[in-house]
C-alpha cells in the first residue's frame, strides 16, 4: 500500500483517538494524556497509538491500564471516524520521547547554570598575567601613571 494513504489512515486514527481520549473517555485513571502518534500495519489491521502521560510512573501505569481497558470503546469511535472495510485492532503504547526531551532540557538548564559559576572560578588574576611580554592592542586601554603631568600631552 502506498505510504502516504498510510499516513493519512495513521493520522485519522491520532485524530480520532485523541478526541475519543480527551472528550468522550470517563476514566478517572486516564488523565494528563496526549496522543502524539499513530503507526498503522500495511494491511490495516492493526494499529499502535502513542501515548504520553504526564505524572508519576504510578499514574503512567494506571493510565495505560485504563487505556487498555476502554480500547474497545476508543476503536468504535476510530471506525465511526474511519470509512474503510476494516477498523485496525488498537493497542497503546507509551511514548517516551517527550520524557526523554523533558529530561534532556533539565539536564541542560542545569548545566547552563552551573557553566557562569565554573568560568567565574576559573578566572583569576593570574590568568591576566600569563602573557607579561604582550603588547597593548589599539583597543587596549594604557596604563595610567599617578603623576598629574603625564596626562598633558603636546600634539
Amino acid at each position: 500500500m502506498k505510504h502516504h494513504r498510510l499516513a493519512r489512515v495513521a493520522e485519522a486514527i491520532r485524530e480520532a483517538a485523541s478526541e475519543a481520549i480527551l472528550f468522550q473517555l470517563k476514566d478517572p485513571r486516564v488523565k494528563f494524556t496526549t496522543v502524539t502518534r499513530a503507526e498503522v500495519s500495511a494491511d490495516l489491521q492493526h494499529a499502535k497509538v502513542y501515548v504520553s502521560v504526564m505524572g508519576s510512573d504510578r499514574d503512567r501505569s494506571l493510565t495505560l491500564h485504563g487505556l487498555k481497558s476502554a480500547t474497545g470503546f476508543i476503536q468504535s469511535k476510530v471506525g465511526d471516524r474511519m470509512k474503510s472495510r476494516y477498523v485496525p485492532h488498537l493497542e497503546f503504547v507509551l511514548d517516551e520521547g517527550v520524557r526523554n526531551s523533558q529530561e534532556v532540557a533539565r539536564l541542560l538548564a542545569e548545566e547552563k547554570a552551573r557553566s557562569p559559576e565554573s568560568e567565574d572560578r576559573g578566572q583569576t588574576s593570574d590568568a591576566i598575567d600569563d602573557e607579561p611580554d604582550a603588547e597593548p592592542g589599539p583597543d587596549s586601554e594604557l596604563p595610567r601613571s599617578n603623576d598629574p603631568s603625564a596626562e598633558k600631552t603636546d600634539l
